[in-house]
């Protein structure tokens, strides 16, 4: 199995494999307006030819709840937010209902609607599409449903709804969609010539340089894999950086759990001992304070060659507890 953790030969600086490499790459194929634009009609049917009437909301570098979406954007009266998924998540509609409420939070503030007063504010339509590359085979496209998340209660239906829409884009499906958007197409080819590279034995990085030099030769994202090789080759792997600390601290954390849970069953034992110690020490009380009364008896009795025998034999000693009814 690839090892994750790699070394940089040129300046002996640790690096790892960056397995959302398609996910970053992605996001650059489609950072252009006009390349949005073009995805949207694809995905629609629509024929929108004015790139300025796409607004973008995408919130770069914005973490909710642990979670980053990929491209949101409004055109019309559609906001419409696109992710995508290497593993098919059914989680997805809990994620886009998340993002949807932020993204129509920042539609209210920048328009300015009065969500308070007696006049019904309009809001943007929304839709919501997970784009699939992973390597499990799916369908070209199914619905993962909200409600599903939620029990299921006879003769109530839930007041929430939100459906995402995944489209498998991997080599050799979509088809009609892949041919009204060249750019996808172009991306679902890159992906499976890095995957058909690695299937032949190359780790991943070799497998991107080779994939890489390949489709510019073809003319396949060329423009984009030449003004973005390198950062193309950064996001696969991933300088030792944010992710790699953030792993750091959670290990040391659990380290650290790790050790106040051994000093809590230390603690545990610890008073388990005491608790012990101090029984044998009140035991060892009550013995010497019936000896001492033995001790007593048998030299008011003048019996003075058992107590020189119970000094030197316990067991017999014991007997002559017994016998005097002292433990």
């Amino acid at each position: 199995m690839e090892q994750n953790v790699k070394l940089n030969m040129d300046n002996q600086i640790p690096f790892e494999i960056n397995h959302k490499y398609k996910d970053c790459l992605l996001r650059i194929a489609f950072r252009e307006k006009k390349d949005l634009l073009e995805l949207y009609n694809a995905i629609n049917g629509s024929d929108y030819q004015d790139p300025d009437e796409l607004i973008v909301y995408t919130l770069e570098d914005v973490v909710f709840m642990g979670i980053k979406n990929d491209i949101s954007f409004l055109i019309g009266e559609m906001l419409n937010l696109y992710e995508h998924q290497s593993t098919k998540n059914p989680n997805m509609p809990i994620r886009g209902l998340m993002y949807f409420a932020r993204n129509y939070a920042s539609y209210i503030a920048r328009n300015d609607l009065d969500i308070y007063g007696t006049v019904l504010q309009k809001l943007p339509f929304p839709q919501y599409y997970v784009l699939y590359n992973g390597r499990e085979d799916e369908e070209d496209r199914c619905t993962i449903e909200l409600e599903d998340a939620f029990p299921k209660i006879e003769g109530i239906e839930p007041c929430l709804k939100c459906t995402a829409t995944l489209l498998n884009i991997n080599y050799g499906h979509n088809r009609e969609i892949m041919e009204r958007c060249k750019r996808l197409d172009d991306y679902a080819i890159y992906v499976q010539r890095i995957r058909d590279k690695q299937s032949l034995g190359m780790i991943l990085p070799e497998a991107v340089d080779k994939a890489t030099n390949e489709c510019i030769r073809e003319g396949i994202l060329r423009d984009i894999l030449l003004k973005n090789q390198a950062e193309v080759k950064n996001m696969v792997l991933g300088v030792w950086g944010t992710e790699t600390h953030l792993r750091k601290v959670r290990e040391e954390q659990e380290r650290d759990k790790k050790k106040i849970e051994e000093m809590e069953e230390r603690k545990i034992e610890l008073e388990q001992e005491a608790s012990e110690l101090k029984r044998e020490t009140s035991e060892l009380k009550r013995r010497k304070s019936a000896i001492d009364l033995l001790t007593q008896r048998l030299l008011d009795s003048g019996k003075l060659e058992e107590l020189r025998k119970a000094s030197l034999d316990e067991d017999y000693q014991a007997e002559l507890l017994k016998k005097y009814d002292l433990i």
